[in-house]
């Protein structure tokens, strides 16, 4: 197996959801426009008439393999990932999908001051894989 192909293979269950760190990277740095540039427009924002920190919400479904830090789901898509590009593509279930919003909190000044992500529906992931 080529290195390239052998290093995609081991970092693909790695980090966990991508915007996590492009967040918590941006705390004090990232302004609406940034966040627009990369997310798109928000799913909804609150701006207060008065002043004061506006409140953006975005929905994204996200998969188990990019809410783990390390899953081995992530590891068996990688392999398949890496297969298909040598020409042996693979079947196989399609992966469960979970809606997370995140909440981002600007200062007047319009730049990122606080982050949060949470289940659309609180504790739906957990009751899904109880069944």
């Amino acid at each position: 197996m080529p290195s390239w192909l052998l290093a995609t293979v081991l970092c693909a269950g790695c980090g966990g959801p991508w915007r996590d760190g492009y967040f918590k990277k941006g705390i004090n740095h990232l302004s609406q426009d940034n966040v627009i540039e990369k997310m798109g427009p928000p799913h909804t924002a609150k701006t207060p008439a008065l002043g004061g920190d506006t409140i953006w919400t975005y929905r994204v479904p996200l998969t188990e393999k990019e809410l783990s830090a390390f899953h081995i789901s992530g590891l068996a898509d990688a392999t398949k990932q890496a297969a298909s590009l040598l020409g042996k593509p693979g079947e196989g279930p399609k992966e469960r999908l979970y809606c997370y919003r995140y909440t981002l909190t600007f200062n007047e000044e319009k730049i990122l001051k606080q982050w949060k992500r949470e289940e659309c529906v609180p504790g739906t992931r957990d009751q899904l894989n109880a069944e």
